[in-house]
């Protein structure tokens, strides 16, 4: 790395009161950037219950403002968890830690969270793509991926030839170690998707649920975005966990 501190670049951080009693950290999904939660921030700072969280949100290297160097960077899980810590450590946290991630961010806060499990409170993860060594090896399923691929080409004619995106893709969302992780995570998980989403291999929670304990898995109408449906679960999560930090 020629001796580069690799961190992202922080878009947002908000705290009502600026003594937060919880710090809640969001990692966007692929093709995306961390504008994927504004909505959701909107809605959950406007909450009186959670005056008192602090909101930070990174966009990913290769993504919006973060470092995007092809010569440099090999956009896998080794950078951006490096990055991640990195920027966590720069936040200089006085209040427990909540990881929430989107899709591909899903499986770095998981693989963070399997590092540094006594730093981090809670895990809650939105549409997370539970894809299991069996699906990887199906030819049929990686034809829907390669389908799913040529449709962001639509909004983007661009991306399938960006480093950033194919290793973020080959590295992370296909590294056929990720069911695996997640399973064995050890930290609280609370995992939200909705019922219409056909990213995700949906029909692989149940199997999930029953080898982890620190699953809870919510079904909420809608699709794989962090769309509104998702919104009242992830305030609930965020407030129980709040009070508990009061108690």
């Amino acid at each position: 790395m020629n001796n580069v501190t690799l961190t992202l670049t922080k878009t947002h951080d908000f705290c009502g009161n600026k003594k937060a009693n919880l710090t809640v950290v969001l990692i966007h999904g692929i093709a995306s950037n961390s504008t994927t939660f504004n909505d959701l921030l909107k809605y959950l700072e406007n909450l009186k219950s959670l005056q008192n969280v602090r909101f930070v949100t990174f966009d990913l290297l290769g993504s919006g403002k973060s470092l995007k160097d092809d010569n440099l960077l090999n956009y896998d899980y080794k950078d951006q968890l490096t990055a991640l810590r990195n920027s966590i450590k720069h936040l200089e946290l006085e209040s427990p830690l909540v990881l929430v991630g989107h899709s591909l961010g899903t499986f770095i806060v998981t693989k963070y969270a399997s590092s540094y499990k006594n730093a981090i409170k809670k895990l809650i993860l939105i549409s997370p793509p539970v894809f299991t060594v069996e699906d990887l090896e199906n030819p049929a399923f990686m034809m829907a991926i390669k389908t799913f691929k040529d449709l962001i080409s639509i909004k983007n004619r661009n991306i399938l030839k960006e480093k950033s995106f194919n290793n973020s893709m080959e590295k992370i969302v296909l590294d056929k170690k990720n069911y695996q992780t997640l399973a064995e995570i050890e930290v609280p998980t609370e995992l939200i998707y909705g019922e219409e989403d056909q990213l995700i291999a949906s029909y692989n929670i149940p199997k999930l649920l029953k080898k982890s304990k620190n699953i809870v898995a919510t079904k909420t109408s809608g699709k794989h975005g962090v769309t509104r449906d998702k919104y009242a679960r992830m305030a609930k999560i965020l407030e129980e966990t709040t009070n508990v930090e009061n108690l």
